[in-house]
């Protein structure tokens, strides 16, 4: 059994009859001990007021040898004749012991009290067998309470607990009624102290998977939008290429399908980068990674489109710069950086990529000659879909989305500025640089 309840409830059951039974026996000890002094007390007192006694008169003395007495009294002269009861009994004591004592007489056990005056002894004797009972009987008297009681009190302590976890027994129903819709926060009013950090741990996590799942249906969404023209696009030069009357339209044709078809891979490929980078996508293994050669990757990947447009793409990587992270997505942030900077640059520009330590803090700084962005617009860039009217280029308004998320999972801050060369400068800050081996360079990049 599992529950916290019958947990709670045995334990404290248990404790319950454990103290009631400790309770009990020392109520029963001490009884049975304040009894029997008791009753030693009367025997005690019955000798002495007899001591003075010059005689017993006849109807005392009939009194006292009723048999159905549990207190026998024998008195014996100086010299050891007894002189009363009158009939002597075959099973009491023939001796006398000053003082209290225990004789055994005919397998039966007397407590006595003897006391001895000028010229005889008396001696008050009560069966011991009969004390222990009365004294017993006593004793359980006393303790009959308490266990009556008990099962009260257990009764008392099954309600409290009942009554104590009500809220969690509502919490678990109300978690159990919600449904992958229902994500509003769980109600904290009247909660207990030891309840209500985990209510409020739930509902930030529920808080968060709204914000995930509203995120997500927002991109596929704007997914959805963004893939209707591109494929209306191809669609239509498609059929422009079937209808084409010569080999020079059908050429032309040709190249408008082949360039509508690399813009749409590349607006699934950049989607699909961002749906990895997006908040609730499947964590990756972070690990040390060499921040030089996930940028001189990317740098290599994007070497093809600076030679068609005449860019002249330059990396400066002079010491090893160490970043805990994922080693794709850290090639995908700088490929970005990277495409857009050679994108929207002018023809025959130039394009700068620089890993550096700034203040020990591993940072990747890309130049670019372009048109640069506005201050005003600098926030709006990260946006998904926004593509910033400057220059022919048209783009998919998702590459500083990427980066930026790239840049949250690996605690990175990514900020704009305007750059020496006359556009834009992107700069994206880690944290701390941990040392590694000697760098590994690839032949055909630029290295200053």
């Amino acid at each position: 059994m599992n529950s916290i309840r019958v947990r709670v409830l045995l334990t404290l059951l248990g404790m319950l009859a454990l103290i009631a039974l400790v309770l009990g026996a020392l109520t029963y000890r001490n009884v049975l001990a304040e009894t029997e002094a008791l009753f030693d007390y009367q025997l005690r007192q019955m000798a002495l007021s007899l001591r003075d006694q010059g005689e017993i008169a006849p109807a005392q003395a009939s009194t006292l040898s009723d048999e159905q007495l549990d207190v026998v009294v024998q008195i014996w002269t100086a010299d050891g004749r007894i002189i009363y009861p009158p009939r002597l009994r075959a099973d009491l004591p023939t001796r006398a012991l000053l003082g209290f004592a225990d004789i055994a007489v005919q397998d039966k056990t007397w407590r006595t009290f003897s006391v001895s005056t000028g010229d005889r002894v008396i001696q008050v004797a009560q069966p011991l067998q009969i004390r222990q009972k009365l004294a017993a009987d006593a004793a359980l008297r006393s303790v009959a309470p308490l266990f009556l009681v008990a099962p009260v009190m257990a009764l008392l302590l099954w309600w409290l607990a009942a009554r104590t976890l009500a809220p969690l027994r509502r919490l678990t129903d109300g978690v159990k009624a919600r449904d992958e819709q229902s994500l509003q926060a769980l109600p904290t009013a009247g909660l207990p102290d030891e309840v209500a950090p985990l209510v409020g741990a739930l509902n930030g996590l529920l808080q968060r998977l709204g914000t995930s799942l509203v995120a997500q249906r927002a991109f596929v969404a704007d997914a959805a939008h963004e893939l209707r023209s591109p494929l209306t696009a191809l669609k239509l030069q498609m059929q422009l290429l079937q209808r084409a009357p010569d080999e020079a339209a059908r050429q032309q044709a040709a190249q408008a399908l082949t360039a509508g078809i690399d813009r749409a891979a590349r607006l699934v490929e950049q989607l699909l980068t961002l749906a990895r980078a997006e908040p609730g996508a499947p964590a990756t293994t972070h690990a040390p990674v060499d921040l030089n050669e996930a940028v001189r990757e990317a740098v290599a990947e994007t070497v093809p489109l600076a030679s068609a447009r005449g860019t002249n793409i330059e990396l400066f990587a002079d010491a090893p710069v160490r970043v805990h992270g994922d080693a794709a997505a850290l090639t995908a942030l700088a490929r970005n950086l990277a495409d857009n900077a050679v994108r929207y640059a002018p023809l025959g520009s130039r394009v700068e990529l620089r890993v550096l330590l700034d203040a020990g803090m591993p940072t990747l700084q890309v130049d670019d000659a372009g048109p640069g962005i506005a201050p005003a617009d600098r926030e709006r860039v990260f946006d998904r879909f926004y593509r910033h009217a400057a220059g022919d280029e048209s783009g998919t308004g998702l590459g500083l989305a990427i980066v930026r998320s790239i840049a949250q999972q690996h605690g990175a801050t990514v900020t704009l500025g305007d750059s020496p060369l006359g556009g834009l400068r992107v700069v994206v800050r880690f944290g701390a640089n941990e040392p590694i081996g000697p760098q590994r360079l690839n032949p055909g990049l630029t290295k200053r």
